[in-house]
């Protein structure tokens, strides 16, 4: 398992590269900085293995700051039982309808990210999702599709990014690859890989191993 999170982490390195390659290309179109957390808001989804990536450097925090983020946490994913009694722990979304997704992660939330310091930068840096990397910049594929049309509204105030060529990366072949990285850790977590299994940070924070282990067989009757 260790394996797959160090390879997921090269993985996360590429991203990083490619979006440092970003701000050094175009310094006056993109707001993006430390310390910058406008879009460190609200719930979103990430994957188990961003999960299971992220509580690494959870685990390295002090342990008064880790008892006070793990209250939160809870108090969060009790506000969302109470929203929805089926989503329950531990708390992965597909345990749900995709439907309700939406409603426990409605647009208009503006609650801060569990993780974020009191001067607003991520105490887990070099351990935030993918999601978290990818925010601000439109996702164009080196072919020219594009995978995700939207970005940053600080970010590219006069000019459309998606005409900018030289912010094009090989995203079609590095979320193939998180996919096989993704099926694999699943797989040596239950026996039986999957394409999907998500969860919000809060969740993450929280998260018993053994739990999500049972819950994922349950979603997964071939699990072995």
């Amino acid at each position: 398992m260790n394996v797959i999170l160090d390879s997921y982490g090269a993985l996360l390195g590429e991203v990083d590269a490619w979006f440092r390659r970003c701000l050094e290309q175009h310094p006056d179109m993109i707001a993006c900085c430390n310390g910058c957390s406008e879009c460190c808001r609200g719930l979103f989804d990430i994957t188990l293995l961003d999960a299971f990536y992220l509580k690494l450097g959870f685990d390295k925090l002090s342990e008064s700051l880790k008892t006070e983020i793990l209250k939160g946490a809870s108090r969060r994913l009790e506000s969302l039982s109470l929203q929805n009694h089926e989503f329950v722990e531990p708390w992965l979304l597909n345990g749900i309808p995709e439907d309700d997704w939406d409603a426990l992660m409605p647009e208009e939330d503006e609650a801060p990210c569990l993780l974020l310091s009191e001067a607003g930068e991520c105490l887990i840096y070099e351990y935030r999702p993918m999601t978290c990397r990818l925010n601000g910049i439109p996702l164009i594929d080196i072919s020219g599709e594009e995978l995700f049309d939207e970005w940053c509204t600080l970010n590219f105030t006069k000019e459309d990014p998606r005409q900018l060529d030289n912010l094009r990366f090989g995203f079609t072949d590095l979320f193939s690859r998180e996919l096989l990285l993704f099926r694999d850790f699943v797989a040596s977590l239950t026996g039986s890989p999957l394409n999907e299994v998500d969860l919000f940070i809060p969740a993450a924070i929280v998260m018993d191993d053994k739990k999500i282990v049972s819950a994922i067989n349950s979603l997964n009757p071939h699990s072995g």
